[in-house]
């Protein structure tokens, strides 16, 4: 079944139900997947994010090998990847070696990266988000390269005005972000020296029912726990339109690599969404701070004009999202930390 406004459920019933809704493709996928030849290897599969895409992958092109490449520390991910069809290599992509080795795709989505934790080791947080990616552009000079980056590149930006596009220059707080712009540092300057075709996937918050801005809030509101909106405002995206717009993003790549902002296009207050979450459970939120008046937001245009608008809105996702928390649905324990204004993760 093919994803559209027409086939969403009321309800997620469960896990297994939102995988299933994750991984089912849009015919504006399979249309723009048929514009490249050549099978998809996705680098830092065993994410949050990686293994639906690498099954939504799959659902739109099943003819083709879709290759999922991490260390795989929990077994149970590349279990769950073989069912849907997707092949698996173990490889640390920190051993240069062992990355030259790995099949040559003509597709790759790099999805590997250290946020959670970041400010603990930070050497570990640049290799990772820096050396990583250098390695993977030199191995993967002639193939198409997509790089997950993230919207924390650029600096904050006013409430009041349409986010940060392309053309504004990354400066931002904290060494976790930093190490981010040297990702893109990397991919730049190999895409540039080899030619290499590719683009610089900056996302901002996307959202599964079991974390994301959404989760957090909804959570917070749902156990009566101080909502902070010193950080005010935030957009965000549902993962499963942003793993889509990841991949069609093999359709449109340029030489050199340039980056795309991936979110959202609305720019919400924290305020009104625990306000929302709040009528919907019959719970009155707890507000605390005051909103600054700016924050990390990004302006869309370009997506929007390449991929049209994400097909799970906001009003969709805050039903979703209540459903799940009001039924006490598993979470991944990964909080979004979309309040902290200091780039400390």
């Amino acid at each position: 079944m093919l994803l559209s406004r027409d086939t969403f459920p009321k309800t997620i019933a469960d896990v297994a139900a939102l995988d299933e809704l994750l991984c089912r493709p849009s015919q504006a996928l399979i249309d723009d997947l048929n514009k490249v030849d050549g099978d998809i290897m996705i680098l830092g599969v065993a994410g949050k994010m990686g293994p639906t895409l690498a099954g939504l992958a799959k659902a739109a092109a099943p003819e083709r090998r879709i290759i999922g490449v991490a260390r795989f520390s929990d077994p149970s991910v590349r279990d769950w990847l073989h069912a849907r069809g997707v092949e698996t290599i173990n490889c640390d992509l920190l051993d240069e070696a062992a990355v030259n080795a790995l099949p040559k795709s003509p597709n790759v989505i790099f999805m590997a990266g250290r946020k959670f934790g970041a400010e603990g080791d930070l050497a570990l947080t640049w290799a990772m988000n820096a050396h990583v990616p250098a390695i993977v552009a030199q191995a993967f000079r002639q193939s198409r390269i997509v790089a997950f980056s993230t919207g924390c590149v650029y600096p904050f930006v006013p409430v009041d005005g349409r986010g940060s596009d392309e053309s504004m220059a990354p400066n931002p707080p904290g060494e976790y972000a930093q190490s981010c712009v040297g990702r893109e540092r990397m991919f730049e300057y190999f895409s540039r020296k080899f030619a290499t075709p590719g683009r610089l996937f900056r996302l901002n918050y996307a959202i599964d029912m079991r974390y994301g801005v959404l989760y957090d809030i909804a959570s917070k509101v749902w156990q009566g726990q101080p909502i902070d909106v010193s950080l005010g405002h935030a957009n965000f995206i549902w993962q499963g339109d942003a793993s889509s717009q990841a991949l069609r993003c093999l359709a449109h790549c340029e030489t050199p690599t340039s980056p795309i902002n991936v979110s959202g296009p609305d720019i919400l207050a924290v305020r009104d969404l625990a306000a929302q979450f709040g009528a919907l459970f019959g719970r009155q939120p707890e507000i605390v701070g005051k909103e600054e008046p700016t924050a990390w937001l990004t302006d869309t245009s370009q997506a929007v004009g390449l991929f049209g608008r994400p097909i799970v809105d906001t009003k969709q996702l805050i039903a979703w999202t209540a459903d799940w928390v009001a039924r006490a649905m598993p979470n991944l324990g990964k909080p979004t930390k979309y309040e902290v204004r200091d780039g400390r993760y």
